[in-house]
């Protein structure tokens, strides 16, 4: 049985990987001329389950006016002509209550929590190194309401049985030891141990190096033009290249999906968030993180990698355009000087950003799409890296007829109405 993903980014490399697995032909089709060379490229290196929430809460509308007016805000909205844009903004805000931040809240988490065990099965399995490290993520925080709200998010983690630690100051530096000499500029943290970090870019390459050598076959420098129905089955794809046909279609294209599937009807609120990062080489590791530091007031996550530090952050609205606008760049340098002040090179840092696909109201969509053989697999927005094993083992197992290890009916489209 023929499967092709459209997509070589994390989620379509792991969907390659697991569809092989289970005995499946796949072919994967990628305009880049390699995999995980756009948003997987340089993200933030987070595998972060315990910190899954949706941007979606009954605080932000608020919270909104006050990060746009703050010029290292995490929210930056530059005003498209675009009705998609303001589509996806208007059902963002309707997901603004408690009830439903709850919800989506709880649905994020459970594909995480099972994305992060798969991924460690994955590794036992195929041995595979992408600078990994499983020493859980702090959760910063610079002031005391900060600490004190955190009420809500630890309720989830109670329901979800995920460990987590609340810290003063010395338990934030006893995980931390670099975070020592700038003890002033916090209160406390939120710790999760579970949680790990690693090289997205690194891991996808590898995965694919894998699954090539599994049998999958990977198409570099095609573009999709159209999905190509007849008979009430998707029956091929049409590229530059050529036409693809197949058995099923996997749809894990990120921001991209919706130009592929609106010409079918399929209507996806999947809608680009620019993020941005910074690679630092570290010059002194006694003063460098020892995995992930989440700074909550400015959102950014500092991450060691190996020698490199990974400084990741903002939440830009712009549409599709991927121009690096200095000032954003001085966000991450200012998080990271603030608290790692003598770690890293900021001589030598490397600038990047990129578009996460996010759904309005947080967690991704997976599952069939008007036809039976049609999958989605897209939407992840921040947390592609932290859910792409799970869902890409949930779609492995939808294609294949099977019932999935954990509920993921509420990850479908339907959920849209």
């Amino acid at each position: 049985m023929k499967v092709v993903v459209l997509g070589a980014g994390v989620v379509g490399v792991t969907s390659a990987y697991y569809l092989a697995r289970a005995g499946f032909d796949v072919t994967v089709l990628e305009r880049q001329p390699g995999a995980g060379l756009e948003t997987s490229f340089a993200n933030a290196g987070e595998v972060s389950p315990g910190y899954a929430s949706p941007w979606a809460g009954p605080d932000v509308p608020l919270k909104a006016i006050r990060w746009m007016m703050d010029k290292h805000g995490p929210l930056v909205v530059r005003p498209q002509v675009d009705p998609a844009m303001w589509r996806w903004i208007f059902q963002m805000l309707r997901n603004c209550t408690a009830d439903r931040y709850a919800l989506n809240k709880s649905r994020m988490v459970r594909i995480a929590e099972y994305s992060r065990d798969c991924l460690r099965e994955l590794r036992a399995d195929i041995g595979i190194a992408y600078d990994e490290r499983s020493q859980g993520t702090l959760q910063l925080f610079r002031k005391q309401y900060q600490l004190d709200s955190v009420g809500g998010d630890i309720a989830v983690l109670k329901q979800y049985n995920v460990p987590y630690e609340v810290l003063d100051v010395e338990g934030c530096i006893r995980v931390e030891p670099g975070l020592a000499a700038t003890r002033d500029r916090f209160v406390g943290g939120l710790r999760l141990p579970d949680d790990e970090t690693g090289d997205c870019h690194k891991f996808t390459q590898r995965l694919a190096q894998v699954a090539a050598g599994m049998g999958v076959k990977f198409e570099y420098g095609v573009n999709v033009t159209s999905i190509d129905v007849a008979g009430g089955r998707v029956a091929q794809v049409t590229t530059d290249k050529g036409a693809y046909t197949a058995d099923s279609f996997v749809v894990a294209l990120g921001s991209f999906s919706p130009f592929v599937l609106r010409p079918l009807g399929i209507k996806v609120p999947v809608y680009p968030v620019k993020g941005y990062s910074i690679t630092v080489p570290i010059v002194d590791a006694a003063f460098a993180p020892e995995s992930t530091v989440m700074d909550e007031t400015y959102k950014v996550a500092i991450t060691r990698m190996g020698d490199r530090i990974r400084v990741g952050g903002t939440a830009e609205l712009s549409g599709y355009d991927i121009k690096l606008h200095p000032n954003r760049r001085a966000t991450l340098d200012r998080s990271l000087v603030d608290l790692f002040p003598a770690a890293g090179d900021l001589s030598r840092a490397e600038f990047w950003s990129g578009l996460r696909p996010m759904t309005p109201d947080g967690p991704p969509i997976i599952g069939t799409a008007r036809y039976p053989n049609l999958f989605l697999n897209t939407g992840h927005g921040t947390l592609g890296w932290t859910m792409a094993c799970g869902a890409a083992r949930v779609v492995a197992d939808q294609v294949a007829g099977r019932a999935p290890e954990i509920d993921a009916d509420d990850f479908n489209l339907r959920r849209y109405g």
